[in-house]
């Protein structure tokens, strides 16, 4: 018998159902139980991580601690439980594949033919028992990719099936997620797609123990009642996941339809503990009953998907929560931003945030934007390339550098005030080789971010190749644009911010990572906050 129980949450029917919201609600309720949690996500593309897609393809790459570039829902796994993940929580297909050709190639498996299974299938396995092994979880909920019956998806299935068999009865649990669609024409819920799916699983050798059926209307008993009948489950396995006004409410919805009773039954655990959740429902309380609003510009280059800046936009809402106000996004595509229209796109900002992003298009754009709430003291945060713009915009209009710029952007700038850094001029490879993870950073004392922070210390989490060129910093603090936050190793500018400005600051790290409900970041909180302040001043 293992210390450690597994769950394996699969999907069905479509994508975007939600399998990463529905792993971490029923992770925050059972670690609201006492128990210690943790969850993975396997991914079935052949990328060894998604650091190399294009946000279009794939939204944003979030980054851990250990520096890891992993799947968004990774995000969401921490912004539920405060509790940082790994590399070990996101496994491609890529990465199982490379790690088994490597082996292969270094005489791991002389004399045997290498074949998906065994050899594929194993890798997955030791995967799924890595967090495990550690003793440090009672869970492990490890949330596969992709739908049932996609080809890619199948080795997954087959390791989960193997695992199940081995680890024996009441160790794990399968939950499977599908669509209960509405016909509009026939006034009625169809659950044809939700046999289907259940068959497809059938026939990989796996049987799910709970259904969770997304829904846009309530699931009536008869309908649960033939569900379970057809798909050879309970009928208190049958879950409902109706659509909700914030993915924050999905926890007390699943909490409603005892999804963590359910789980604690079929593995055998004797939690009588209740979920202790008061802090989550103070949250969503603040976040629904808001005193206060403010409108947001969210200038970016991927402004079409917002899923290419979501810890951006869930930070946004955690730090509104914390100051009881409504933050309304407006999304501002920086390539239409010209000098002579930014009055008209932003007149009407409480703040301007300018997002990170790579590459020259549309970077004029955010500089001009920088210079717009530079120059109207429009609250501003600049994040990672925001930063960046931030730093070439004061050089050309402040310190009088007209031709400065990025060597990102422009090699044979005479002002590169933005440089490559040093430890990545040699790198030829781009996957997972910029600088990542968590870095130290301490602050001036006095500054507004040492006021933020309320400390000295920090660490934050980066994903960048260029950085400040401290051959300008004595030129721009003459001028009033401070280096307030510093690598104490390296000495890289992580932190710019102007001595006269309301609020103004650039963060070369993504501050947005490390955002959650119940830790909101002090960055955003105090931003929010700058500009309700604003607001207010306009009236």
């Amino acid at each position: 018998m293992s210390a450690t129980k597994y769950i394996f949450v699969t999907g069905g029917v479509t994508s975007s159902l939600g399998k990463g919201i529905v792993a971490a609600s029923l992770a925050k309720l059972l670690q609201a139980r006492g128990l210690s949690v943790t969850i993975q996500k396997f991914d079935p593309y052949l990328n060894v991580d998604p650091g190399t897609l294009n946000p279009y393809e794939h939204g944003e790459c979030y980054v851990t601690d250990d520096g890891a570039e992993t799947d968004l829902d990774l995000g969401h796994y921490e912004r539920f439980l405060s509790t940082p993940t790994s590399q070990a929580n996101n496994v491609t297909t890529g990465r199982i594949y490379h790690t088994v050709i490597s082996k292969e190639r270094e005489g791991a498996f002389l004399g045997k033919t290498v074949q998906i299974v065994p050899h594929i299938t194993d890798e997955i396995k030791r995967n799924i028992q890595l967090l495990g092994e550690s003793g440090k979880y009672d869970i492990v909920i490890t949330e596969i990719g992709g739908c049932v019956g996609d080809i890619e998806s199948l080795p997954f299935l087959e390791a989960v099936r193997q695992f199940r068999w081995e680890m024996g009865p009441n160790e794990t649990l399968v939950i499977h997620l599908t669509l209960v669609p509405y016909l509009n024409a026939a006034k009625e819920l169809k659950t044809k797609p939700t046999q289907h799916s259940v068959k497809l699983l059938s026939e990989t050798g796996i049987h799910p123990d709970i259904l969770v059926c997304r829904t846009e209307h309530p699931l009536p008993t008869d309908l649960r009642k033939k569900v379970a009948l057809f798909c050879n489950v309970n009928i208190n396995s049958v879950i409902e996941a109706i659509d909700a006004d914030t993915i924050y409410d999905v926890p007390l919805l699943m909490k409603k339809e005892k999804l963590d009773e359910r789980v604690l039954a079929k593995l055998k655990l004797s939690n009588k503990v209740e979920p202790d959740l008061d802090s989550w429902k103070i949250f969503l309380g603040k976040l629904k009953n808001p005193t206060s609003e403010v409108t947001i510009a969210l200038v970016g280059k991927y402004v079409e998907l917002p899923d290419a800046y979501k810890s951006i936009t869930e930070a946004f809402i955690h730090a509104g929560a914390m100051n009881e106000c409504k933050v309304n996004i407006r999304w501002i595509s920086s390539e239409t931003l010209l000098k002579d229209n930014l009055e008209y796109h932003l007149r009407f900002a409480d703040g301007i945030l300018v997002a990170p992003g790579f590459g020259e298009r549309g970077l004029e754009g955010k500089i001009a934007a920088v210079q717009y709430a530079r120059e109207n003291n429009i609250p501003f945060f600049g994040i990672c390339l925001g930063m960046q713009c931030a730093v070439i915009e004061f050089a050309r209009n402040v310190l009088g550098l007209k031709d400065a710029s990025s060597t990102e952007m422009n090699k044979d700038t005479a002002h590169p005030v933005i440089n490559m850094m040093e430890s990545q001029k040699n790198v030829t490879m781009k996957g997972g080789t910029m600088r990542l993870g968590a870095y130290p950073c301490e602050l001036t004392k006095g500054s507004k971010a040492y006021n933020i922070y309320g400390k000295s210390k920090i660490m934050e989490r980066h994903r960048h190749r260029y950085e400040f060129n401290n051959k300008y910093l004595k030129q721009y603090e003459k001028e009033g644009m401070l280096a307030t936050g510093i690598n104490p190793e390296t000495k890289l500018v992580e932190i710019v911010e102007l001595k006269d400005h309301p609020f103004f600051i650039g963060s070369q790290f993504h501050p947005e990572l490390k955002s959650t409900v119940e830790n909101p970041h002090p960055i955003f909180v105090k931003f929010v906050k700058a500009a309700i302040d604003f607001s207010k001043s306009k009236k």
